[in-house]
């Protein structure tokens, strides 16, 4: 008996002693956790924030397009025959009439003096026919073959000089010729491409619209046009054609603006960024780009509102401003460079998260570090 109340007593302490320490596991600890976490202080994320900004922005049409020639053509000869002198050099500035190149004429040459000699003949005959029948010692019919064959005598030797003029082959306008596609003592044929030519000041440049801004374009209206192998500089013109119809595949319609060309920086054939300038300026509210975080629900960005600081933040950055985030929905409008324009949502002056927000959350404190912003490329890249 003694054995048994003994056995049965340690069995007791053993289940007490359990159940206490599964009762501290599983209730008292966790508690004791919370309690310690909740009086931790909690870490501040830092962020990078720019102010909203109130601007004047002209309205724009953004569009893509293509650089050129007002004239450009590929020089070539009319007429065969050996290449006998090369009177240009390759991106030369020529003016109109400018002699380019020499195709042998020897063989027209001599034609020609053997039609003059023709031609004089024919003059003397039909003088002499003339002075016969003033006395009536000739009919009217061989003056009249006298005439005819001067005539025909004088039709071969302009023929033969108007087939000498073509071997010389001219600038048909003033412009800037490219690389030469020949030799001296090359035979070329008719068409055969010599140089091309081109007029470069000014330039065009043709680019679609889609058909919902027809009423927004008139001749005579600004542009202005970027190039990639100029970073930074723009280019300024107008619009100086629109298009009678609209491509029924596209549903858009083709304008040519017209760009004063100067210092022939613009060639035909470059990439050109367009954008049509559609009306007066107008105040908007300007962020940073990244600021905006882009979801199905909608787009949204997170307002920096100031926080009071908790002691123990106050000891870890005694310095800095600490702010609550505020999660707020924007209807963004056009882009300019790295900002956007906001439509709804933001004003002027509000501080806004520009770089960071993956790590936040509504209410969450923050702080503003001035160098957490990422430093745009240079160049920066293109869209």
């Amino acid at each position: 008996m003694k054995r048994a109340f003994l056995f049965i007593v340690v069995l007791l302490l053993f289940v007490g002693l359990a159940g206490g320490l599964g009762y501290f596991q599983y209730f008292v600890k966790p508690e004791m956790i919370r309690g310690f976490i909740s009086q931790a202080p909690q870490p501040v994320n830092a962020v990078a924030a720019a102010r909203a900004e109130s601007e004047n922005w002209t309205p724009l049409l953004p569009a893509i397009g293509t650089f050129r020639a007002v004239q450009g053509v590929e020089v070539a000869p009319q007429v065969g025959g050996v290449v006998r002198e090369i009177r240009f050099e390759s991106s030369q500035d020529v003016t109109k009439g400018m002699p380019l190149v020499q195709i042998d004429d020897s063989t027209e040459q001599a034609d020609l003096k053997s039609n003059e000699a023709a031609l004089k003949n024919a003059d003397i005959s039909l003088l002499r026919q003339r002075q016969l029948i003033t006395g009536g010692n000739t009919p009217q019919a061989n003056v009249d073959t006298a005439l005819a064959t001067r005539d025909q005598a004088a039709a071969a030797a302009e023929r033969t000089r108007a087939v000498i003029a073509q071997k010389a082959v001219v600038a048909p306008f003033t412009g800037r010729l490219g690389i030469r596609r020949i030799d001296v003592g090359q035979y070329v044929s008719p068409g055969t491409m010599l140089v091309t030519l081109q007029q470069l000041d000014p330039i065009y440049v043709d680019f679609s619209l889609p058909e919902q801004i027809i009423a927004e374009l008139k001749p005579g209206q600004s542009l202005e046009t970027t190039v990639d192998a100029y970073p930074g500089a723009g280019f300024k013109g107008t619009i100086k054609f629109v298009e009678a119809r609209v491509n029924a595949d596209t549903r858009n319609v083709m304008v040519r603006g017209e760009i004063a060309n100067p210092q022939k920086k613009l060639l035909p054939g470059m990439f050109a960024n367009v954008n049509v300038l559609a009306g007066a300026p107008k105040q908007v509210v300007t962020l940073p780009r990244t600021s905006i975080s882009y979801s199905l629900y909608g787009d949204s960005v997170y307002v920096l509102n100031p926080a009071p600081q908790k002691p123990g933040e106050a000891q870890a950055a005694s310095s800095d401003q600490f702010y609550t985030i505020e999660r707020r929905f924007v209807r963004p409008g056009d882009t300019r460079d790295d900002k956007v324009a906001i439509l709804e949502g933001v004003k002027p002056g509000e501080l806004v998260v520009s770089e960071g927000q993956i790590k936040l959350q509504q209410n969450a404190r923050v702080r503003v570090d001035p160098n957490a912003g990422l430093k745009p490329m240079n160049p920066r890249p293109r869209e």
